[in-house]
């Protein structure tokens, strides 16, 4: 039997996914010097040192900015991440997060807090300070989202259930996104198109160079007075500084955000929650078990589903012995790796290529086993990033 794979788990892991990898084959450790694969929530990877055996890396979340992308990229190893298994969680968290707001339900709780309960007179104070916390119910109001994949699409869908109109934006919406649409939801052609439409405003995209600060002080002005902004997605999406001139302004009712920064902690009109969109029990168990599963789908053979560097890969096992290869995504590279194998007598059985920007991947199943000189020759090609070589046991 081969020796074990070893999975660095960093964070604490949900054990339902955890007890997916089963001890014959794999061996779960909190240190290690060079592991086979890490398996990571939040802990920040950007200086850790990766040793010369490591694999992947899993994320057992969405997001992926505590990772090294590019330079793990480089040398050919994914990085998996679980997009959608939380989505229920944020979108509950993003209804709550609205009724906070409209309802004024986070001053009138400190209102309540700082009475005096052995005041006589304490039923009068409350029925007079009720009055400073009038607020406004959903149904007919305008929600705006940006982003509609898993998580803006629940949210568009449960807005409308709760008698809302809802105008979307997402200029690089998938097919499956789009199919799951509800059909009711109005696409905007801008940002600043949906913002002059919404009263309410909720984001769900990734936090890229092209999404920083997508919401300032340029498009927030846009907005009618009054207006509440939930930020569910990440920090940086939203210019703090120019939420603070718009609340002070009266611009914005409410900023309802999940990411709390020394600027908004304690400002009035401010909701910041510590990072608990994902943060139930189930998000937890959803995302271990999803990555988890396309880990081991990659270690054992070579298949790859959602790895943020690298492209959707999956081809069925047609025989044994197969190979697994990451390169640049340039011309005439099949052509190289088919020519190395030729050349030593190895037939080519199936064979899956796949591109996604400057990184290419390739599933090559072959009719014979590979001998190690065949596996140097591939990896001497230029451009190749790393070869694996997935034999089944017996």
């Amino acid at each position: 039997m081969a020796d074990k794979l070893e999975v660095l788990v960093l964070n604490q892991v949900a054990q339902t996914g955890l007890q997916r990898l089963p001890a014959t084959r794999y061996s779960l450790v909190r240190e290690s010097g060079d592991p086979d694969a890490v398996l990571v929530r939040s802990m920040d990877l950007h200086r850790m040192a990766f040793g010369a055996r490591l694999k992947a890396v899993a994320r057992a979340g969405a997001g992926t900015n505590n990772i090294p992308v590019p330079a793990l990229t480089a040398r050919g190893i994914p990085v998996f991440n679980a997009p959608g298994a939380n989505a229920n969680a944020v979108k509950e968290l993003v209804i709550a997060g609205m009724l906070i707001a409209a309802r004024n339900l986070a001053p009138a709780l400190d209102f309540v807090r700082a009475l005096d309960k052995a005041a006589p007179d304490l039923e009068r104070r409350v029925e007079e300070g009720k009055k400073a916390f009038a607020g406004a119910e959903l149904p007919g109001q305008t929600l705006g989202v940006i982003g509609l994949g898993k998580i803006g699409s629940l949210v568009a869908d449960a807005a409308i259930r709760l008698g809302m109109q809802v105008v979307g934006y997402d200029p690089d919406i998938t097919v499956e996104g789009a199919w799951s649409l509800p059909s009711q939801v109005r696409r905007a052609g801008a940002v600043d198109e949906l913002l002059k439409a919404s009263r309410f405003v909720t984001l769900h995209v990734p936090l890229v160079e092209r999404t920083r600060h997508l919401i300032g002080a340029r498009n927030l002005g846009l907005l009618g007075a009054g207006a509440i902004l939930l930020n569910f997605s990440r920090e940086g999406i939203v210019d703090d500084a120019a939420v603070l001139a718009a609340l002070a302004a009266r611009k914005l009712h409410a900023y309802v955000t999940d990411f709390p920064t020394p600027a908004l902690i304690g400002v009035p009109g401010v909701v910041a929650l510590p990072h608990l969109g994902a943060s139930t029990g189930e998000a937890e168990d959803n995302s271990a078990v999803m990555v988890v599963e396309q880990l081991r789908e990659y270690l054992e053979h070579g298949n790859l589903r959602n790895a943020v560097n690298f492209p959707e890969a999956v081809m069925g096992r047609e025989s044994p012995y197969r190979l697994a290869i990451a390169n640049a995504n340039v011309p005439d590279m099949l052509a190289r790796i088919s020519h190395a194998m030729g050349e030593r007598g190895i037939n080519i059985h199936n064979m899956l290529n796949k591109s996604r920007g400057q990184v290419a991947y390739t599933l090559v199943d072959v009719d014979s086993p590979v001998p190690e000189v065949a596996l140097a020759a591939l990896r001497a090609i230029d451009g190749v990033l790393a070869v694996r070589y997935l034999p089944l046991e017996p």
